[in-house]
Order: structure tokens, then sequence, then C-alpha cells
């Protein structure tokens, strides 16, 4: 098969987990809207050509290219990565800093880095895995204090109680106060 057909797949694969997840919490936009810019062709095509099926292509752009250009792009168009609410701080130096991700969007990421983790790591996921891969790159984040303890709760409650009850928890605490 292709490499463009093989990528075509993971991301239908990857979007239809992301909006699964967010249809159980209550999300029913992003769950829609997840990831559409992937199909632009600033990102598929060299998505398609440093595909390798277990991670991410960007990882192999980088690699190559010493930056991805599909990366660039797709944060700077999607909400729900921690990246894309990085701003000059309004206080101190005025140096880089993380902006607080409005909840919704946090969710989101929780629902995109849990089905990433599915989609790479295939029969072998763990509820463990996405909280595991987040500690690998969390000391480098720039992610406002409000939203890394957001996330990291829901990636603990994940590791530690499920699935099911992550979610219950995220539609009867996380989004309904707000």
């Amino acid at each position: 098969m292709a490499k463009w057909l093989k990528h075509l797949k993971t991301v239908h694969h990857h979007r239809s987990l992301v909006r699964k997840h967010c249809f159980q919490v209550g999300l029913y936009w992003q769950g829609l809207t997840h990831d559409l810019s992937k199909y632009a062709p600033v990102e598929f095509i060299p998505s398609a050509k440093y595909y390798q099926g277990d991670r991410s292509p960007n990882e192999m752009e980088r690699a190559v290219k010493g930056y991805s250009s599909a990366w660039l792009h797709h944060k700077g168009r999607n909400k729900h990565h921690l990246e894309y609410w990085i701003d000059y701080s309004t206080t101190g130096d005025h140096g880089l800093a993380g902006m607080e991700m409005p909840i919704k969007y946090v969710v989101e990421m929780f629902c995109d880095r849990m089905a990433a983790s599915k989609t790479y790591r295939g029969t072998d996921y763990r509820d463990s895995d996405p909280y595991a891969y987040y500690l690998h790159s969390r000391d480098h984040y720039l992610i406002h204090p409000k939203t890394r303890a957001l996330l990291e709760d829901l990636l603990e409650r994940l590791r530690d109680q499920g699935e099911v009850e992550t979610f219950a928890y995220i539609r009867r605490e996380v989004l309904h106060k707000n």
C-alpha cells in the first residue's frame, strides 16, 4: 500500500477515535472538526512523505529537515494544542509563556493524546500510555499552570481509574461546572 494511503488511513483512524472520545464527553463540535487541517496539502504531503506508521511523521520530517512544516502549520490552526496558546508574557521579562487554555480545548487535547496513544500503540495500548508519553516532554512545555494541572489530572485519572470513570468525571465535574 502506498505511504500516502497508509497515512490517510492513520489520520482517519485517529480522527475517528478523537471524535468518539469527544462525543463521549459532550464535545460534539470538537469531535467533528478535530484535525481537519491534516487534509490540507501543506500538512498532508509532507506527512505522507515522512509516514512510518508507528509515530508521528512530524518527528521524521523534523529529523530530516530540522523542522516540520506540517507541524508548524498544524499547531497554528488547532486550538487543542498547547503550542497554539504560546504568546509573550504580559509580566516579568515578557518572554514566551503558555496562556491559559479554555477548558473545552484542554479536554480535546486529552482526547487527542489518548487517541494518538491508541493509534500508535495498537493492541499494546494501556490507559497509562498517554501519561507516560506526556512525561517524556513535560519538562520543556510552555504551558499555563492551570492548563498543566487540568491536563495532568485527567491523564493521571485515566491511568489510575480508566477511561469510563475519567469520561464520567469530565462530563460531571470538568465540563458541567464550566
